[in-house]
C-alpha cells in the first residue's frame, strides 16, 4: 500500500512538474529590440489568436517578394489597445516598424504600423530600443 501511494505521488509530480512550462509565458530574447526594421506591404492575413495575434505581411524586395510573420501581443491586451479582430484585412497596405528576429528570419516583434488611410495601430511597447520581457541576469 506504501508502495502504490508513493508511485502515485511520483507519477502526480511529473505530470504537474510537465504541466508548469506548458503554461510559463515565453521571453522576447529572440527578438533584436535594439532595432527597428520598416517594413512597406501587404497584409496577407490578420491571425487573432492567443497567446499572441500575427500580422502575415508580403513585401516586395526588387523583383522578389519576401513573406514575414510578425508577432504581437495577446487579443486582450490589443483590445484595451482599441485593436479588434477587423482591425487589419488581407490586402490592406501598410507602413510597419518591427523589433527583427535575432536570427535573421524574416520576421520580428510587432512596433506599430500606419495603413494607407493614415490610420495608427500601435503596441503600446517603447520604440527607443529598450527591451522588454528580457530576463536579467
Amino acid at each position: 500500500m506504501i508502495r502504490m501511494t508513493a508511485l502515485a505521488l511520483a507519477a502526480a509530480g511529473a505530470v504537474l512538474a510537465m504541466a508548469g512550462p506548458a503554461q510559463s509565458h515565453h521571453s522576447f530574447a529572440m527578438f533584436d529590440q535594439r532595432q527597428i526594421m520598416t517594413l512597406e506591404g501587404r497584409v496577407v492575413e490578420f491571425q487573432w489568436t492567443n497567446p499572441h495575434a500575427f500580422i502575415e505581411l508580403e513585401v516586395r524586395q526588387g523583383r522578389a517578394t519576401r513573406h514575414y510573420s510578425i508577432e504581437l501581443n495577446s487579443p486582450n491586451n490589443l483590445s484595451r489597445q482599441g485593436w479588434n479582430r477587423n482591425s487589419l484585412h488581407p490586402g490592406d497596405q501598410v507602413t510597419l516598424r518591427m523589433a527583427p528576429l535575432r536570427n535573421g528570419e524574416p520576421g520580428g516583434l510587432f512596433l506599430d504600423l500606419r495603413k494607407a488611410d493614415g490610420t495608427l495601430l500601435d503596441s503600446g511597447l517603447p520604440k527607443n530600443g529598450e527591451p522588454v520581457n528580457v530576463p536579467q541576469f
